[in-house]
């Protein structure tokens, strides 16, 4: 078997809302789908991949470097053994030929958008929906049949008051959601504490609330907002500090007892190890946020899950970002700790599969071969224009 052919193009998630450090309304996304000449029920199978939000498109990098790679590439270099699937470890050796170490950055977006539809095409090749083939694969057959997520949002949008704001916990609440997330950072700190405490007097707990930074604040700041945090015990305290800055998370758990979470904008294996050598964070309660469709994808991923083994950490602390159904796949097929959710933004790309809802804070995943982008109409209806 082989692909015959790649495609891509850029696609607006736009919104006029905004975190602590960027506005939405010019975001943009990559969407890609491989074809292969493998037939399941009379059609060619293809796989589909996006990027996650937060980083723009990257059409650019996949027209002038990646895809080229992957096209001009022996098709017979980029299957298993057997001859009969796509291989994703050989496909992503190619994509990354000639390229240096370091500098992730975006190029890490793109190749993260090709092996996201890779996955799915693998997937669907086998006959299974993804988590049940990882499972099988690395995990001796062993899956979550249904994930713990959480949803995200609590974003600054213009004339939000804190009922408006109040009234969207209340909505995730109702979709069966048992855990919230608000942004924080985007004013000053009491503005910041009366917003808390609203969403707390809707949501009861403060251990059914975790809050975004979203990297906005210097060492003091990030201090004076844990001084602040600590006694309302949130599930959470998220990116106080830059991502690359290290020694202020090390030094920032040394104020805040509580739970951390960080690595959204870790972008590999190497990025990933320094937070665990270097960042403080800590095994017996923080959680690691690293997104498998911005950091090179799931090929890159499972290294990172080896790396953690190997220091100590559990599968269960990571909780990728995103709000897409391929983390999803890959939280119930390699037993990570749940997965992010976007309810109400960055539509079409977020949330799950139709006809499967959330209940006490757990979804369950679609019984439809690849990553079940089909079953997302508002999704799909993007995704199939493409092959």
């Amino acid at each position: 078997m082989r692909i015959v052919d790649v495609v891509e193009k850029t696609v607006p998630i736009k919104s006029e809302i905004r975190n602590a450090f960027i506005d939405f309304s010019q975001m943009t996304c990559s969407v890609v789908a491989v074809v292969t000449d493998a037939v399941r029920d009379g059609e060619h199978v293809v796989g589909y991949g996006f990027n996650s939000n937060g980083r723009y498109a990257q059409g650019g990098l996949l027209r002038e470097r990646f895809l080229p790679r992957l096209k001009a590439a022996d098709p017979k270099t980029l299957v298993n053994e057997a001859g009969d699937n796509l291989d994703p470890e050989k496909i992503w050796a190619v994509l990354m030929a000639n390229e240096k170490p370091g500098g992730h950055g975006d190029r890490s977006v793109a190749v993260g958008v090709i092996d996201m539809a890779v996955w799915d095409a693998v997937a669907k090749i086998a006959g299974k929906p993804l988590y049940r083939h990882l499972a099988d694969t690395y995990r001796g057959g062993q899956a979550d049949e249904r994930v713990f997520v959480y949803a995200a949002g609590g974003y600054y949008y213009p004339g939000k008051d804190d009922g408006a704001l109040q009234a969207e916990m209340k909505r995730y609440l109702g979709m069966g959601y048992s855990t919230v997330k608000m942004k924080i950072g985007g004013g000053d700190i009491d503005e910041d504490r009366r917003r808390i405490e609203a969403v707390l007097e809707v949501v009861g707990s403060g251990q059914a609330l975790a809050v975004d930074a979203n990297g906005r604040y210097d060492l003091p700041t990030a201090i004076a907002y844990a001084e602040m945090l600590r006694p309302y015990d949130l599930r959470w305290y998220e990116e106080a500090g830059d991502p690359l800055d290290f020694a202020l998370q090390a030094e920032l758990a040394k104020h805040y007892p509580g739970t951390m979470a960080t690595g959204e904008n870790l972008f590999s294996m190497q990025d990933a190890r320094n937070l665990i050598r270097y960042g403080g964070m800590r095994p017996d309660r923080d959680i690691l946020q690293f997104d498998p469709a911005l950091s090179y994808g799931l090929v890159e991923y499972r290294r990172t899950l080896a790396m953690l083994e190997e220091n100590g950490w559990s599968a269960r602390r990571c909780i990728p970002h995103g709000g897409h159904q391929f983390a999803l796949n890959i939280a119930a097929g390699l037993g990570l700790g749940g997965n992010e959710s976007y309810p109400d933004v960055f539509q079409p790309f977020g949330g799950f599969a139709d006809d499967v809802a959330v209940e006490d804070g757990m979804v369950g995943l679609p019984d439809a071969p690849g990553i079940g982008f089909e079953r997302k109409a508002n999704l799909w209806a993007v995704l199939r224009t493409l092959a």
